[in-house]
Formats: structure tokens, C-alpha cells, sequence
């Protein structure tokens, strides 16, 4: 095997140097059956929630449609919270109405 011949100077200097590529982040995507998986409910219910423009945003690359992972995350993030303050809104109403205050 034949080496090339250049000096330790040469390997160093800027026009011997590869530019800096920047790190390529992953992306996680999710079919709709890894997403059925997830929350534990038919992949027909996530047809059904496209065609109603319900749920995650998704992608279509080709034919496929995936969900990105973070929006994933994002729409349980927002579901989260929205299930929170329904559930204080309740126990608030309970309890004006167990003090006998109208609603």
C-alpha cells in the first residue's frame, strides 16, 4: 500500500483540512401502528382522526405516513395540560356546589 508523502505541516494547514460538516441530528418518526402501540388504540382510530383533522400532525412521504416523534410528544404535552385544567375546572364546580353556590 502506497502512502502519500505529506509532512505533518501539510496535513495541518488550513488547505488540508475538511470543512467542519455540521452534526446531523435523527429523526425519530412513528408509523401509525408504532403510534397505535403507544396509546394503546386502534391504528383506524388515527385514520379516522387525520380524516377529521384530529391528533398529532403527521407526514406523508410517499404513501406512508409517520408522525415526528417531538410532535408526538408535543400533542401528549398539550393533552396533558388540557386534561389538568378540566379536572381542576370539576373539582372547582364540585365544590361550589357542595357549598350550595350556584355555578
Amino acid at each position: 500500500m502506497l502512502r502519500s508523502a505529506t509532512t505533518a505541516a501539510q496535513a495541518n494547514s488550513p488547505a488540508m483540512q475538511r470543512p467542519a460538516v455540521p452534526e446531523l441530528v435523527a429523526v425519530k418518526h412513528l408509523t401509525q401502528f408504532d403510534l397505535a402501540n403507544r396509546w394503546r388504540l386502534s391504528h383506524r382510530t388515527l385514520e379516522r382522526w387525520r380524516y377529521d383533522g384530529k391528533g398529532p400532525t403527521y407526514l406523508k412521504l410517499g404513501g406512508a405516513v409517520v408522525y415526528r416523534l417531538e410532535d408526538v410528544e408535543a400533542y401528549e404535552a398539550a393533552q396533558q395540560r388540557a386534561a389538568a385544567r378540566q379536572a381542576a375546572a370539576q373539582l372547582a364546580d364540585s365544590e361550589k356546589f357542595a357549598l350550595g353556590m350556584s355555578i
